[in-house]
């Protein structure tokens, strides 16, 4: 239970979500639906659809994103992907 509160906090999910059961949907675990809901909110937020947030993209379409950006892009590329928000939401989950 300590991994979905900090995966809601990425991604921004609503309570109702998190509070589903795991197999709710015929199959597809928590962390597929969440997995799942920061592609679409990812996929979105990319305006120019290179595969990249930048900050002033993250602020727009995923705000808890943007607030730890610096975080995030690990590689102070000034951008991040979608591999390296899930690959932080992989280690917070892991460190609580």
């Amino acid at each position: 239970m300590r991994l979905l509160p900090a995966l809601i906090i990425i991604v921004g999910l609503t309570p109702c979500i998190a509070l589903s059961s795991p197999q709710s949907d015929g199959g597809s675990s928590r962390a597929e639906k969440i997995a799942d809901h920061a592609a679409q909110k990812f996929a979105q937020a990319d305006v120019n659809h290179d595969g990249k947030l930048t900050l002033a993209e993250a602020k727009q379409g995923m705000p808890r994103v943007a607030a730890h950006f610096d975080e995030i892009d690990t590689q102070h590329q000034g951008y991040v992907t979608l591999a390296q928000i899930q690959a932080y939401i992989r280690d917070r989950a892991t460190t609580r």
